[in-house]
């Protein structure tokens, strides 16, 4: 089995492509209401709430995570930060070096998504990347 893909689900999918766009990651629109931005690794999907309602009225409700983290490895936070500490409106924590041995930046996207840009800098974290 393959991790593939995260979706948000929003009430407000331009605005919410248009700011993961600004952080760098590349749109395909499949429809109005469906749009996917793909890494070497990973997809993240962005639909809307009407796409939802497809599946079930009420399955998903936008803009009310409250567990959820999406992480993007980057080689340099403190340059992503310098790039774009101004510019994010919702900074939870500036870079920080972490225990398990990654410096985060951690902020929140327009729905309220916490989303963490990071750089592994311990040996053992530097290891762990370095096999992907």
């Amino acid at each position: 089995m393959d991790f593939v893909s995260a979706r948000i689900i929003t009430d407000d999918i331009k605005r919410l492509v248009r700011f993961y766009e600004d952080i760098g990651l590349e749109a395909i629109w499949y429809t109005e209401e469906f749009a996917e931005l793909s890494t070497a690794t990973c997809t993240l999907a962005i639909g809307s709430k009407r796409t939802m309602d497809l599946f079930g009225s009420g399955a998903a409700i936008p803009a009310s995570n409250h567990s959820l983290i999406l992480e993007f490895h980057v080689h340099d936070v403190d340059e992503v930060y310098g790039r774009f500490g101004g510019w994010l409106k919702d900074v939870v924590q500036a870079p920080t070096t972490q225990p398990w041995g990654n410096r985060s930046l951690l902020f929140r996207d327009p729905d309220g998504n916490l989303v963490n840009f990071f750089t592994p800098v311990s040996p053992e974290a530097i290891r762990k990347y370095m096999k992907r």
